[in-house]
């Protein structure tokens, strides 16, 4: 399996812009410059797609790692924080909440940890990866 994406780039690194083009077309000629990315701008950014992906990809593995052992979450919530310093990113942050019928909450973290060892886009990474990662018995 293959997937693309195409980045359209014009002018220069800080006053140009650029338009995302994913290959299903859900992000069709998104913008995103220099100050979505590094300011306060209001359009998206590759760090902002790179987060979206890791929480996505670490959700759906948390949740193949929970049927592995004979657990079906009714629901899991990931949200993903990465940082960019100098040019770099320096971490990628998961804040997992997890709510799994019949999982004893001590077994959690064992689960939630093989995920985050494991994931695709975890595995991609060149950075340091951190996680909190809570069972929950309801989301509000």
């Amino acid at each position: 399996m293959k997937r693309s994406a195409t980045a359209n780039w014009k002018g220069s690194g800080k006053e140009g812009t650029g338009k995302l083009l994913t290959q299903s077309g859900v992000i069709k000629n998104k913008a995103y410059d220099f100050r979505s990315r590094f300011e306060d701008g209001t359009y998206t950014n590759p760090e902002e797609l790179i987060a979206a992906a890791h929480a996505g990809c670490y959700s759906m593995k948390l949740s193949f790692v929970l049927g592995a052992a004979g657990f079906t979450p009714s629901r899991i919530e990931t949200k993903c924080t990465i940082t960019l310093e100098n040019g770099v990113i320096t971490n990628s942050h998961l804040e997992v909440k997890a709510k799994v019928p019949k999982l004893k909450a001590k077994n959690f973290p064992q689960y939630a940890e093989e995920a985050k060892e494991n994931c695709p886009i975890s595995k991609s990474l060149a950075t340091d990866i951190t996680m909190e990662a809570n069972l929950v018995k309801s989301f509000k």
